[in-house]
């Protein structure tokens, strides 16, 4: 049994730096409760800030590295921790790693949900550990759940509201009346958005991370590029107050459904009731909510980004896969992707939908509208009408019964082909779970 293991960070950012402090500061807290392990080497490109951070933690500058090779081919590192992020040199750093014996501990979202299969099969290949908890949600312990604690379930649905930024947006949206822009804005302000928020805001980072939910959930290799992804730069203060006058609240949510042999996964603004357990969860919080056949129903909720949260499931990885070399078992932690399920056409996925026009303001509108719906085998559920607009144009709100997304998509041209319609303003799908009564509400 090897006494120490020795483990080499490399990327020294806000996870990387979360990561060395949390080693050193629980460091006889970890050594008590599971193995020795000691941070022996970090690399960071920029040099003289990775002097500074170990000598922040009061470590030798000495573990400081030049290069790369110097952690992931050296004989005494056994766990290298990769946080430098995004596809390349990343891949190249993993593989490497691998390669040389190493078991290997990532955050690295991108990187998983776009060629997992190939590293995993390398890991195997190598009888080495490719951990990977921090990927997903930050410090909410949801890989090791569907992984292991879940592992006797059939789990059918997965709903996560797993992006920090847009939750926190929508938040503010909803608590503020603000629009957008300027709720995009303030989280910029307070570091929760990047300067340039495309990742957060149309849905790829979470379209990411529900890839890696769904391969593990469903047993099966799904990339982000068969996620269908919308954003919310859409959604307006309009859209946010008439869900809550129909008694939803709008969320960015990931779906991974199972559908007899076939899978949904999508990413995109979603109004769910008011009393589902994901309504509550705001600001930058994370959670994902679940559905398994012997479980029930369950919710992991909890910090999805930052420093410390992050650096918790990244380090509780390197404590397993340190047991793991202890212990000699190596490469057990694999993902299994023995069922070759088909993704599920979006043009065959089944939802309520919630419709915002803007109409000419005349008698019959309303009618006409209904007439043209229910040719394209739509009903309509609940209105609101209708909010005049100085225009001379007026507002019409409706949610309909579910419906095929083709059939959805086919009412919708035909609603912009009226004479009457202006424009179709917004359509936001509605949480399929949720039982409203229908009915008229006027304005």
């Amino acid at each position: 049994m090897k006494k120490e293991i020795n483990v080499g960070i490399i990327g020294l950012g806000t996870v990387g730096g979360g990561t060395a402090k949390v080693l050193v500061q629980n460091k006889e807290l970890i050594c008590s409760r599971a193995a020795s392990i000691k941070l022996a080497k970090v690399y960071d490109r920029y040099g003289d800030y990775a002097r500074e951070k170990v000598a922040e933690l009061g470590l030798p500058e000495s573990i400081v590295c030049s290069d790369v090779k110097e952690i992931t081919y050296a004989d005494d590192i056994d766990v290298v921790v990769e946080l430098i992020g995004g596809i390349h040199p990343a891949k190249e750093i993993i593989i490497g790693a691998l390669n040389h014996g190493k078991s290997v501990v990532t955050a690295n979202k991108d990187l998983i949900a776009s060629h997992g299969l190939e590293l995993f099969e390398i890991a195997e290949k190598n009888g080495a550990d490719l951990l990977f908890e921090a990927s997903v949600a930050g410090g909410i312990p949801i890989i090791r759940a569907l992984k292991e604690s879940l592992a006797a379930n059939n789990v059918n649905l997965i709903m996560g509201i797993v992006n920090g930024t847009t939750n926190y947006i929508l938040t503010q949206m909803s608590a503020s009346g603000a629009d957008f822009a300027p709720s995009l804005k303030q989280a910029q302000e307070l570091g929760y958005a990047e300067a340039d928020p495309t990742n957060d805001v149309d849905g790829f980072d979470a379209a990411r991370k529900m890839a890696i939910l769904a391969s593990i959930a469903f047993n099966s290799s799904i990339t982000e590029k068969m996620v269908y992804v919308e954003g919310i730069r859409s959604i307006t203060k309009f859209d946010i107050a008439y869900a809550k006058q129909f008694g939803y609240t709008v969320k960015l949510v990931g779906i991974a459904k199972a559908d007899g042999e076939d899978v949904e996964v999508r990413v995109h603004p979603l109004l769910i009731t008011e009393d589902h357990p994901l309504a509550s969860v705001n600001d930058v919080f994370n959670a994902v909510f679940l559905e398994g056949d012997a479980l029930g129903k369950a919710m992991f909720y909890g910090r999805g980004a930052g420093e410390l949260p992050t650096a918790s499931a990244v380090v509780s990885d390197i404590i397993v896969t340190a047991q793991h070399i202890q212990n000699g078992t190596r490469g057990l932690s694999k993902c299994s992707f023995f069922s070759k399920r088909k993704i599920k056409p979006m043009s065959e996925v089944v939802s309520k939908y919630y419709l915002r026009l803007m109409v000419l303001d005349e008698p019959r509108v309303l009618a006409q509208i209904a007439s043209v719906i229910g040719e394209n085998k739509v009903s309509i559920d609940a209105v609101i009408q209708k909010r005049i607009i100085d225009s001379g144009l007026a507002e019409i709100v409706l949610v309909t019964h579910e419906v095929k997304e083709a059939y959805m998509q086919s009412a919708i041209e035909a609603l912009d082909a009226l004479s009457c319609v202006d424009s179709v303003a917004s359509i936001i799908r509605v949480d399929n779970s949720t039982k409203q009564d229908g009915g008229t509400v006027n304005v």
